[in-house]
């Protein structure tokens, strides 16, 4: 990934799913809310890729970390 600040957008679209602002909502609406003793990455809506890239970018603190972060906050 580019070395600069990415948006929810940006990794809702490296997820492969819409990234468009009402269908962001409509995830985090249809899946919220996120149990607190359940890491994001283990939750049960992701693609096997999906979780991979999740748990990669929060382990190795990559770009989209803070990102991942912020959805795991929407959808607590």
């Amino acid at each position: 990934m580019d070395p600069h600040f990415h948006g929810i957008s940006d990794l809702f679209r490296q997820l492969g799913l819409p990234d468009d602002h009402a269908s962001i909502e409509a995830f985090v609406l249809q899946h919220r809310p996120l149990p607190t003793d359940i890491k994001l990455s283990d939750a049960d809506f992701w693609t096997n890729s999906q979780r991979t890239f999740a748990c990669e970018e929060i382990a190795e603190d990559a770009d989209c970390s803070v990102v991942v972060d912020d959805l795991s906050r929407l959808l607590r």
